[in-house]
C-alpha cells in the first residue's frame, strides 16, 4: 500500500486479489467523496480504507474487464451503491467472466450491470479534480486510462507498466493498437506525470519515454 495525501486529495493504492491488481482509492478530504478504480477483489480491505478516512464512494471505475480488475465490482456496488463505469467495448469480456475464471482456476465472481459507458473524453469530478477518461485500447478493446491533471497522476490499467506494456496475446488484444494508444495519448502527458500501473510499481511518463524498451 502506497498512501499519498496531496492538496486535499487522499490516494491509497492497494494490491488486491491473487494477481495483485493495483486498486486506487481516491478521496476528497472536504466532501469526503471517493472514487475507486479497479476493485478487483479484497473488498473488505478496500472498505477498511474507506472507513478509516470516512469516505463515501461516488463512482467505481473499471479500466478493463479482465477478472482481476473487475471481479469485485458487484460487491463494491452492493456495499456503496455507487455506479460502475466501464467502456462498452469490453462488455463481451465481462459477459464471459465465467470463462476467465475457469481459465485462471478461480471461482466466478458475482456480476453487476454496468451503469455508465466510460467513453473517451468523458470525465468524473471529485471535489475540484476532474478524472478524465482516455480510451486506450490494445490490451483489450475497451481498455481505458484515467488522467487526473489536478493530481498529475494517471491510472493506466494494464496499458502501461514500468519498463513494459500490457499483454496483447489475450482475446481483444492488439499489439499495434496498444502502441498507438501509448504513443498518441499517454506519451502526450507531461513527463512528471505519476503512473499507477495495473500491477507492480509506480512509474512516470518521462521514465517510460526514456527507458521503456517497447516505447523507445
Amino acid at each position: 500500500m502506497f498512501p499519498s495525501y496531496n492538496r486535499g486529495m487522499i490516494h491509497e493504492i492497494l494490491p488486491v486479489g491473487a494477481l495483485q491488481c493495483n486498486c486506487s482509492i481516491f478521496g476528497e478530504e472536504t466532501t469526503k467523496e471517493a472514487i475507486v478504480i479497479d476493485p478487483g477483489d479484497d473488498i473488505a480491505a478496500i472498505r477498511k480504507i474507506l472507513d478509516r478516512h470516512g469516505l463515501k464512494v461516488k463512482a467505481i471505475i473499471i479500466t478493463h474487464a479482465h477478472i482481476d480488475h473487475i471481479g469485485g465490482a458487484a460487491k463494491m456496488k452492493a456495499l456503496t451503491g455507487a455506479p460502475v463505469y466501464m467502456n462498452q467495448e469490453d462488455q463481451d469480456l465481462y459477459d464471459n467472466l465465467d470463462w476467465q475464471a475457469q481459465w485462471l482456476g478461480m471461482r466466478t465472481p458475482d456480476r453487476t450491470p454496468i451503469d455508465v459507458d466510460a467513453r473517451d473524453g468523458d470525465s468524473v469530478k471529485l471535489g475540484a479534480a476532474d478524472f478524465h477518461i482516455m480510451h486506450t485500447p490494445g490490451h483489450t478493446q475497451g481498455s481505458i486510462s484515467v488522467w487526473i491533471p489536478a493530481e498529475n497522476k494517471l491510472a493506466a490499467g494494464d496499458t502501461l507498466f514500468r519498463d513494459s506494456i500490457g499483454r496483447t496475446d489475450l482475446p481483444g488484444g492488439d499489439y499495434d493498437q496498444i502502441l498507438s494508444s501509448i504513443h498518441e495519448k499517454l506519451m502526450a502527458l507531461p513527463d512528471e506525470t505519476a503512473v499507477v500501473a495495473g500491477h507492480g510499481p509506480n512509474t512516470t511518463i518521462g521514465r517510460e519515454r526514456d527507458r521503456n524498451p517497447f516505447i523507445r
